[in-house]
């Protein structure tokens, strides 16, 4: 029973960081955003409320995964902190981009996210492969919006 609290756990962090993120978007999504220049490869507004809660479960399961080494790999507890940075990041770029409507800003900020993805599974490969598997789409999702927010920088200018 231990095990199903933490995974629930585990798995309602991240999505409470998206719907964190999720408040500073709203607002700018209906009005800011619309307005804005943005480029051919944009995805349609709905595919984000699709792809962000799936990746967040995939974090959270990833998460729960190096939860349960915890005592018995001496990585797991800096891998863990490690992923909360980088959670705390993903959560910023919202307020950042949407927030503020600072698409320079945000644009450091992400890559700097990116690399703190990196390093989380880096570190969570380490412990247990399977959790830096999990992350794979994550990765791969923040490097196409990396694309994307240099673009709308660029053609924002």
């Amino acid at each position: 029973m231990k095990n199903v609290i933490a995974l629930i756990i585990c798995i309602l962090i991240p999505q409470l960081a998206g719907g964190l993120g999720a408040y500073f978007t709203a607002e700018s999504v209906a009005t800011w955003y619309t307005q804005i220049e943005k480029p051919a490869f944009t995805p349609p507004g709905y595919l984000f409320s699709i792809v962000w809660p799936l990746l967040f479960l995939l974090m959270g399961i990833s998460s729960w995964l190096i939860w349960k080494k915890l005592g018995q790999h001496p990585l797991a507890g800096w891998a863990l902190g490690v992923y909360g940075i980088q959670l705390i990041l993903n959560t910023l770029w919202s307020f950042i981009f949407f927030g503020m409507q600072n698409p320079g800003l945000a644009l450091v900020e992400i890559i700097i996210l990116w690399a703190m993805i990196a390093y989380t599974m880096m570190l969570f490969y380490k412990v247990r492969k399977a959790a830096a598997y999990l992350l794979i789409p994550y990765i791969l999702w923040v490097s196409f919006a990396i694309a994307l927010n240099a673009s709308i920088w660029w053609l924002n200018l």
